[in-house]
């Protein structure tokens, strides 16, 4: 795999392992499956030193986000944001994320997700930077928010894209990427049938590690490295070659992420 493209993971919690001889462990075996690159999207104040500390023990290789995850907006949310904006201003980041709109754990956050979305969606505008978004049972409320936000200016991916053509096509119009995981591999969720019909040029790869193992690890722990699985899916729904996928993914990423 030596000649080919690198393999770019644009969305993983990997450094959920930092501080433990695990995560060389797991980064030796991505460096061993081609996966190259890959982007962490924070989630509250309190994994901010693993972001950054993964990303200090592997520069060449791992690369921040910074923001709040929807399921960890609370009441207290904006002393929080105000934690994420500082390290924003003081950090090299690639991307505002992950933020979104969750109302599967819970739906009475939900103008607060709202206000914590909109405030970090108009962050990323002011610095020039793509936005890495959650959305679970919230397509309606995800869209209604866009459609207000996006000025032109919002770029950016709907991570774990699950949903359907429609789905994707209205987040193509809003000039956004679909981060496409383990979700495309599964027998009966029907997301194969919607990336065979979509253009890979719209797309970009993703673990969401340690969640959502692509077969044939379903039902483990998800790493970075399954990301050969992802493509190599991908590239049988296409009937095209891995490294096809893998080129036309990892230039998708550096066009949205700037890596």
């Amino acid at each position: 795999m030596a000649h080919q493209a690198p393999l770019t993971d644009t969305h993983t919690h990997i450094y959920y392992l930092y501080g433990s001889p695990e995560l060389d462990i797991q980064m030796h075996r991505c460096f061993d499956n081609g996966v190259q690159r890959l982007l962490l999207p924070n989630v509250d104040s309190e994994s901010i030193p693993k972001v950054l500390g993964t990303v200090a023990a592997y520069p060449h290789n791992c690369y921040a986000m910074m923001g709040l995850h929807p399921c960890d907006v609370k009441v207290n949310y904006p002393d929080e944001l105000a934690i994420i904006e500082k390290t924003i201003s003081e950090n090299k980041v690639y991307a505002i994320g992950e933020i979104g709109i969750d109302l599967y754990w819970d739906k009475t956050t939900l103008p607060l997700q709202q206000e914590a979305f909109r405030i970090q969606a108009n962050w990323a505008k002011e610095l020039r930077l793509p936005v890495s978004i959650h959305c679970r049972d919230a397509f309606d409320e995800l869209f209604q928010l866009l459609d207000d936000v996006q000025d032109g200016r919002l770029t950016g991916v709907l991570h774990c894209f699950t949903g359907n053509m429609e789905q994707a096509q209205r987040t193509i119009d809003l000039g956004l990427y679909l981060g496409i995981g383990g979700v495309v591999t599964y027998k009966n969720a029907g997301l194969d049938k919607v990336v065979a019909e979509l253009d890979l040029k719209h797309i970009v790869l993703e673990t969401d590690a340690p969640y959502l193992s692509p077969v044939p690890y379903r039902g483990k722990r998800n790493e970075s490295s399954y990301l050969l699985y992802i493509a190599q899916k991908i590239a049988d729904l296409h009937g095209i070659t891995l490294e096809a996928v893998t080129a036309t993914t990892t230039e998708n990423a550096t066009q949205v992420f700037g890596v």
